[in-house]
């Protein structure tokens, strides 16, 4: 396994050169890059500007893990919009494109939400047919993601669809794709389940990993917090990882600090030693 971090641990204006000098300073050995639609990495993003991306992290010595977004919290997959849903698919298309031309095997995908985080009205009227609407989207996206050589991941979320390890398991199940598999965030299992358990549970359908903290006792959004200061329990959560075989990247999944945000920067490589015991 590799210790990555989220490029979203760093300020929106700083250059990826100073994000990836900081990631291998804090020996950290992978940056998981974001697609937007206004950051370095977008949907215009040409073919020279991937390379030259993948120059300035090799010439600091860091590899590049994987490619997430939050695109998908307003293009929403499970919209009842069928114009959205296939907005939605043609950014996931993208990523894909981009994703092979990065050389990361696999992007993270928030499969819509039917609800907001937390209490307010629901965004679909019926269940059945948002999860029908979903597996077929993702049937047609499994092909693409084969021809680029580049899974997709489902993260789990808070985002009232697939809930729980066990519907997050048969929903991958029924797309069956290699190609289509869970990106794990351990920090969001703790609402509702343990993140050990979901490990166990999803086994080798596990693409991606993110990793952060969550005081169940808050349980809100203000929950979260720096890793190790929250209730995952690492150890059951990296001996669940290794028992299942599981060898890519977790990424730490922090957002950047106001002030003396490079402080965030070291204390994860820090973190990350003691989670990992090297």
């Amino acid at each position: 396994m590799e210790k990555a971090i989220s490029i979203w641990a760093y300020p929106a204006d700083w250059s990826l050169t100073r994000c990836f000098d900081l990631a291998a300073k804090a020996e950290l050995d992978a940056v998981e890059l974001a697609y937007a639609a206004d950051g370095p990495i977008n949907p215009k993003t040409s073919s020279a500007e991937i390379k030259a991306i993948c120059k300035q992290a090799s010439d600091a010595g860091v590899e590049l893990s994987s490619l997430a977004t939050g695109i998908f919290w307003s293009v929403n997959m499970l919209s009842a919009e069928p114009g959205m849903r296939q907005a939605a698919g043609q950014h996931v298309t993208r990523m894909l494109e981009l994703a092979a031309e990065l050389g990361v095997d696999h992007i993270l995908v928030v499969p819509g939400f039917t609800g907001p985080f937390e209490a307010g009205p629901k965004v679909v009227d019926d269940y059945d047919v948002v999860w029908q609407w979903a597996l077929e989207d993702f049937r047609k996206l499994a092909k693409v993601a084969e021809q680029n050589k580049v899974a997709i991941g489902i993260e789990n979320v808070w985002n009232k669809f697939l809930t729980n390890a066990y519907e997050m398991r048969a929903f991958i199940d029924t797309v069956g794709s290699p190609y289509v598999g869970a990106y794990l965030d351990v920090g969001n299992c703790l609402r509702t389940g343990y993140p050990e358990h979901w490990v166990k549970m999803l086994g080798k359908r596990i693409k991606g990993v993110h990793f952060k903290d969550f005081r169940v006792g808050v349980g809100n959004l203000t929950g979260f917090v720096d890793l190790l200061e929250g209730d995952v329990n690492y150890p059951e959560v990296m001996q669940a990882l290794n028992e299942v075989g599981y060898d890519g990247a977790c990424v730490v999944e922090l957002f950047a600090r106001r002030l003396y945000p490079e402080g965030l920067i070291e204390r994860i490589g820090l973190d990350m030693k003691s989670i990992f015991g090297r």
